[in-house]
């Protein structure tokens, strides 16, 4: 944050900015260079001051003021804005406070602007509530004051700068090779896999990483609100990404109409980044109707309650029978990857379940492995490893292929 002499050099800097014509950032750190020589004559700085003074400026100009260190910090995970005064992040599964602030409710909001800016999006006290992203993928949820009572609410979920292999999951121990293998064979034979869990469980990173399996000669759509996804070595993909209306009269893009539109695109698989609502129908239809192989997360804390999740989300858009709903469910999902945060703030994969089909007006799953744990380390660190529990029934789609489990 900028003291008032800071803030003053950065005054006069606004002042004499060429506002005629877009100044590039080279030409903005030029300027802020001599504007600090000069000013800073009669003030004794040292050389890393001065960058520090110089570097903050910039931020405050150019980029995301007090938030920039945080997001070019790699090790820094989420950063919660709750109004200018009080900024927090994670690092390494903790939360902390940031020593920084705004120095008003107004700089906060014009960082607001900047960010869904860049992304057409548009947010206001008309549409108080958005999602969009960084420029580096980073996804960021906004709602405005006063429906934030305590001032803007930001909140940024961030990436890694190369997104993580389904090694380097198992290196981390958040799944075991066996099981590593089991997804990998499942994914290229073309198996609908849902990916569920809690916030912040890494469903997003798991997609990823599942999709490097992914043979490089299908055609791959992926659908999301805000495009975030890194899918590793596609070659033939194509990202579609929702749009908001605006004060302009510009007509809404919702992931219904996305995944109607993918169905004309020739796809090999539809991947939709995360299901929230009605979509689930058009998801599920779009299971059924030959795109096997289609990827998609969704909110929940078991195999079981995404089940029943889905069900929700489809009576949001259709007024289906339950029955009806649910054999659709059950021919169009093959399995279920349940992924947890433990409370060691590890992320695993708790269970995997296969969708054992419609029996009795009820979906019937069977576990194929789930998570036990066997000893806390001194250090806090939860071991175990997934339990085998049932061996994968269905195999048509394995023998279609030319695999085996």
């Amino acid at each position: 944050m900028l003291d008032d002499f800071g803030q003053r050099i950065r005054d006069i800097i606004l002042s004499e900015m060429d506002l005629s014509r877009e100044l590039s950032d080279e030409e903005i750190c030029d300027l802020i260079g001599s504007v600090v020589s000069r000013e800073a004559r009669d003030r004794p700085m040292t050389i890393k001051d001065r960058a520090e003074l110089e570097r903050t400026i910039f931020n405050s100009l150019r980029k995301l003021d007090v938030l920039q260190e945080l997001v070019d910090d790699r090790d820094v995970t989420e950063i919660m804005v709750n109004g200018p005064n009080d900024i927090f992040y994670e690092k390494a599964g903790r939360i902390q406070r940031f020593k920084g602030h705004f120095s008003s409710e107004e700089k906060l909001e014009d960082v607001i602007q900047q960010i869904v800016g860049r992304h057409n999006r548009v947010v206001n006290q008309a549409s108080p509530i958005v999602d969009t992203r960084l420029s580096d993928g980073s996804r960021v949820n906004i709602v405005l004051n006063p429906i934030s009572i305590g001032g803007s609410a930001v909140s940024i979920r961030k990436f890694p700068e190369h997104p993580m292999s389904m090694e380097r999951l198992v290196e981390i121990e958040a799944l075991s090779p066996e099981v590593a293998r089991l997804l990998q064979i499942l994914t290229q034979a073309k198996y609908n896999i849902f990916i569920s869990g809690g916030t912040g469980s890494g469903k997003t990173t798991f997609l990823n990483a599942l999709s490097q399996y992914i043979p490089d000669d299908e055609r791959i759509i992926t659908i999301e609100d805000s495009a975030e996804l890194q899918l590793l070595g596609a070659k033939n993909i194509v990202r579609l990404e929702t749009r908001n209306a605006n004060t302009d009269g510009v007509t809404p893009i919702t992931i219904r109409d996305l995944i109607r539109t993918a169905l004309r695109m020739r796809p090999d698989r539809i991947i939709v980044g995360e299901c929230r609502g009605a979509e689930a129908l058009d998801m599920l239809q779009a299971m059924n109707t030959g795109h096997d192989g289609s990827l998609s997360t969704g909110h929940a804390n078991s195999p079981h309650d995404i089940i029943s999740r889905i069900e929700t989300m489809v009576l949001q858009g259709q007024d289906f029978p339950l029955n009806a709903i649910r054999q659709q469910i059950a021919s169009g999902i093959d399995i279920i990857v349940q992924l947890g945060r433990l409370r060691d703030k590890s992320r695993r994969v708790l269970e995997i379940s296969e969708v054992d089909g419609f029996m009795d007006g009820e979906i019937v799953l069977h576990t194929l492995y789930r998570f036990e744990e066997t000893a806390v380390l001194d250090s806090g660190r939860i071991q175990g490893f997934l339990k085998k529990a049932g061996t994968l029934c269905h195999t048509d789609k394995l023998m279609a292929a030319g695999l085996s489990v």
